[in-house]
């Protein structure tokens, strides 16, 4: 009999679209799931931890599980012009911010190494406070920090709450690498085998593209775990971070992955599934 899989993804629209299916039991997973939806940075802790069969990371945070998971090729958050934003209350250059107090969405995220990059190229020094990545903004806007990084639907609303853009670190990234910005993967255990592995793969990739076919299927689904988002916001945030690269991140995709791990210090070794 089929052993039940631990699954977690974050509630944002992207991974509730992505996996609607599998959550729905529209796509079947021999033995069940039993699956947890968590803030990314709290996923990160719990890969750390080996708590998760299968579970989304932040790209950075995966260089510190690969001895245990390995990367499946589907269902991440991957693409230009997607990546994490530094906003403040008002006009300033980056390194005007040296000394300042930063909001970060997590030390693990793709996010905050990004950031540091930028920092370290800047030559400037800061202090981090770690938050839950809805918790950036209000922050910046109540004057507790001096500028904040911002993702997921921050990315669409900054304006809205009277934020100033900084820098585009997705667009840093890309101008320097010219390589799309890996935001986040998935991770299986490397002792479930490479079967259980490549099935899983095949498995969110049909979740995906039934979830293409139908959005109006998963529409209750991503509304009830969206944090208080129109619409408009829900799909733009779908649009953005569902691309092509979810269904299967393709050569240029595996060299954006291994060049941020080679960032976050990971060293050699296999990374993703082989199909």
């Amino acid at each position: 009999m089929a052993k039940k899989l631990t699954l977690g993804y974050s509630p944002c629209p992207n991974d509730t679209f992505i996996f609607h299916g599998l959550a729905s039991g529209s796509i079947e997973w021999p033995g069940g799931l039993d699956i947890t939806l968590a803030d990314v940075e709290e996923l990160n802790s719990k890969a750390a931890k080996g708590a998760l069969d299968v579970v989304k990371v932040s790209v950075a945070a995966a260089a510190d599980i690969l001895d245990d998971y390995v990367l499946l090729r589907s269902g991440g958050a991957m693409g230009y012009g997607v990546g994490p934003i530094l906003v403040a209350q008002g006009e300033c250059e980056l390194a005007s911010l040296d000394g300042k107090t930063i909001a970060i969405p997590g030390k693990k995220t793709t996010a905050n190494l990004l950031f540091g990059l930028c920092c370290r190229e800047a030559g400037i020094n800061v202090t981090l406070k770690e938050l839950v990545f809805d918790e950036v903004m209000p922050a910046v806007a109540a004057g507790e920090v001096d500028a904040g990084v911002v993702i997921h639907e921050g990315r669409f609303t900054f304006q809205e709450q009277g934020m100033v853009r900084i820098l585009d670190l997705g667009a840093w990234w890309e101008g320097h690498t010219g390589l799309p910005i890996p935001l986040g993967a998935i991770a299986v255990k490397r002792s479930l085998g490479e079967g259980v592995a490549r099935q899983m793969n095949e498995a969110i990739r049909q979740s995906l593209l039934g979830a293409r076919k139908n959005p109006a299927a998963a529409s209750e689904y991503i509304k009830a775990h969206a944090q208080e988002m129109d619409d408009a916001v829900i799909r733009e945030h779908i649009d953005t971070f569902v691309t092509d690269y979810s269904l299967d991140i393709g050569e240029a995709g595996e060299q954006a992955v291994e060049r941020l791990l080679g960032e976050a210090g990971w060293k050699e070794g296999d990374v993703f599934i082989s199909l």
